[in-house]
């Protein structure tokens, strides 16, 4: 028997996927402040769809993943331990300083501060200079530096990020202090900027390392609570974290570096509806992935996801690479609100898992987007999740009413369709950002809609941008999940190693030797076998006198003189497909300034056989409902069991255990390959 199973924890609902011997099963639990808590009870429920006998059910996993919120809820909530910082005399308020405080609307009356990591108090100068070149110009003092670390402890620091000058040239003084830490303090996490981001950019670098040192208590509580709870139930296999840049780590090598677990749940469905894209021939793919706290979108292009050389998170720069993902506070438990002026708001805060919307009936009075659908009438009160959770349509009109439509000199029917088409709206916004925005035309792609509440909005959002084409994934509400399970494995290793093609290509390739080498230990400590493992080479590279690069990808043998013709023609094609054909600067010199190489383990997943809609009974029926594009309430039909219908018209609903889908008037939905629902929207 092979088992796997893939866990997402969102913000309102933990999501868990088993592949057993190639069928798939799914489940469902409301996520907990813990995290551990709601992990356990989705994956109870696989254990009693799988109905293997008590106790046999952990012991039989071979793989299992996990993509999680702990690191992205701390970051956009601000809520870090309280972390310490030492740095460089003379560098104090480098995180301050920053980059300026404008935004891109560039409104000089909504400039503020960054959002504060470290407190002032808890950021300590120590007395040490290296130079640009790596040369030591003051050495460390070893009793400043116990000084320095009392200083910071004294101010209640939890954990301790270290971030010197130039650190990223020469380590040596970084990694004195490092032995000075394990030596005196051996149970004080923390982070050397040297070993997690050795790449230039002070602020950047400082940001990242900072965040992680902020973060690492508060994975180790989550993370230890969980392995303890998985080993107890009987846990053999290694647990592995999906990564900001599209890839897993194991667990032990996520610890020492969390803050690469950033985003890392919407990552897996990224990857989900890159491979469902391949298999339904659609290689330029929209991603929009909508549950219970947010809408995450993503753009992939001939098979390919973006990833960013500097991703930024809550609101910070940082020196990491990431899949681009573009977040809004817009999911079915964002809160519907009026704001000073009187007008009618959706998100970002929501209501979680607890109290929930209104409609949960656990205790929340304020109206949300799935309160908003519910009055609408395009969700069944008696059929949510499949009938194992009620919903309260009297709660959720009362809220609707009261905080809503009577403010507004509205009906409860027409405030409920404003929150619908308002989040719409804000959800079209965000996918023009990853297409019009990079230069794409959204009419060339195909939409693919899913998590749990994207179904009601995917082909409205579609309309609104010029999609024609939308994929509804048959396990919507639950595809994160199955996405991660089909990721590979990745580790990057990345150094700042200037050079320019007037100097001899020998002395770039002993930096990429060099990464390899860590590349190929990588490969050794996870068990990666040979035919599994490849290797790729990457430059970031600007021209000269730019600020920010473009990153390039390099031949895979050794580089060697009669490269370079090829390499510079290479980031000519990349830079011009960035930014506009003609734009390269090309009489200028091209300076590499990071050099990266890159490790996948291709993963061993199952591939599901069967289709999921086979053995359905279908049941259709009628429902009236307030139409999402007239705002005029209508007669549609429902369709349960639609595998066994194949084919409908708009206007209807499909109902789905565990989602519900909403297909307009004049389009028409046909089940694809492998029974997931393909809408066109213009009939054809």
């Amino acid at each position: 028997m092979t088992l796997h199973v893939g866990i997402d924890v969102g913000g309102t609902f933990t999501d868990a996927v088993a592949v057993h011997d190639g069928r798939a099963l799914r489940g469902k639990a409301f996520s907990t402040p813990d995290v551990t808590t709601g992990i356990l009870d989705a994956l109870a429920v696989l254990e009693e769809r799988l109905g293997t006998a008590e106790g046999g059910f952990y012991p039989q996993i071979d793989r299992f993943v996990l993509g999680n919120t702990i690191v992205t809820n701390a970051v956009d909530e601000q809520k870090f331990s309280a972390v310490g910082l030492l740095t460089t005399q003379g560098f104090r308020d480098t995180l301050r300083i920053a980059r300026s405080a404008r935004d891109d609307e560039r409104d000089p009356h909504r400039m503020a501060p960054p959002p504060e990591i470290v407190r002032r108090s808890r950021i300590v100068e120590v007395p040490e200079r290296i130079d640009a070149h790596g040369e030591i110009l003051l050495p460390l003092d070893p009793q400043a530096l116990a000084g320095a670390v009392e200083k910071v402890l004294a101010q209640g620091a939890e954990s301790l990020a270290v971030c010197l000058l130039w650190s990223f040239r020469n380590p040596q003084h970084e990694q004195e202090i490092g032995k000075y830490l394990e030596t005196h303090h051996p149970d004080l996490p923390y982070t050397l900027s040297s070993s997690l981001t050795p790449v230039y950019r002070e602020y950047e670098r400082m940001v990242t390392t900072t965040l992680d040192a902020a973060v690492k208590p508060i994975v180790a509580q989550h993370f230890d609570h969980l392995a303890a709870e998985l080993a107890g139930r009987g846990l053999r296999t290694r647990v592995q974290i999906m990564q900001v840049h599209g890839g897993f780590l194991s667990a032990e090598e996520t610890g020492k570096a969390p803050i690469a677990m950033f985003n890392s749940g919407p990552v897996g469905g990224v990857t989900g509806a890159r491979l469902l894209g391949q298999r339904l021939g659609r290689h330029r793919v929209l991603t929009a992935d909508m549950g219970g706290t947010s809408l995450d979108a993503a753009a992939i292009v001939d098979d390919e996801f973006r990833v960013l050389p500097r991703a930024e998170i809550g609101g910070l720069p940082t020196s990491l690479t990431a899949v681009d993902i573009e977040t809004i506070g817009a999911g079915g438990g964002s809160l519907a609100w009026i704001d000073g002026r009187g007008v009618m708001r959706v998100g970002p805060h929501s209501a979680g898992s607890v109290p929930g919307p209104a409609c949960y009936g656990k205790g929340g009075e304020r109206p949300a987007v799935t309160d908003a659908a519910l009055v609408m009438g395009l969700l069944n009160p008696g059929y949510y999740l499949g009938g194992t959770v009620d919903l309260y349509e009297d709660e959720a009109r009362a809220a609707v009413r009261r905080h809503l439509a009577e403010p507004l000199g509205l009906s409860a029917d027409a405030a409920a369709h404003g929150v619908y088409r308002l989040a719409v709206s804000q959800m079209a916004n965000a996918v023009r950002k990853i297409t019009v925005n990079r230069g794409h035309d959204p009419r060339e792609f195909t939409l693919v809609g899913f998590g749990g509440a994207c179904g009601l909005f995917a082909a409205a959002i579609a309309a609104e941008i010029g999609v024609g084409e939308v994929v509804v994934p048959r396990n919507a509400a639950v595809f994160s999940a199955y996405g991660l399970m089909h990721a590979d494995s990745v580790f990057s290793a990345v150094q700042t190693t200037p050079w320019t093609f007037g100097e001899p290509a020998a002395d770039l390739e002993k930096d990429f030797s060099a990464l390899q080498a860590r590349a190929q230990e990588w490969f050794e400590s996870e068990g990666i076998p040979e035919e599994r493992r490849e290797l790729y080479r990457e430059a970031d590279m600007k021209f000269m006198g730019q600020i920010f690069e473009v990153t390039t990808r390099l031949p895979g043998k050794s580089f060697g003189e009669e490269d370079k013709d090829l390499l510079r023609q290479r980031f000519i094609e990349d830079y011009e497909a960035e930014f506009g054909s003609g734009t390269a600067w090309t009489e200028a010199e091209v300076l590499l300034v990071n050099s990266r190489v890159k490790a996948v383990g291709r993963t061993d997943a199952q591939q599901i056989t069967g289709d999921p809609g086979d053995g359905e009974e279908y049941a259709g029926s009628t429902r009236e409902c307030v139409d999402p594009v007239s705002g005029k309430r209508r007669t549609v039909d429902v369709h349960r069991g639609f595998g066994a219908l194949g084919r409908a018209h708009g206007p209807c609903l499909l109902e789905e255990p565990d989602t519900t889908v909403y297909v307009p008037d004049g389009a028409v939905v046909e089940p694809a390959d492998g029974g997931h629902f393909a809408i066109r929207l213009n009939g054809a």
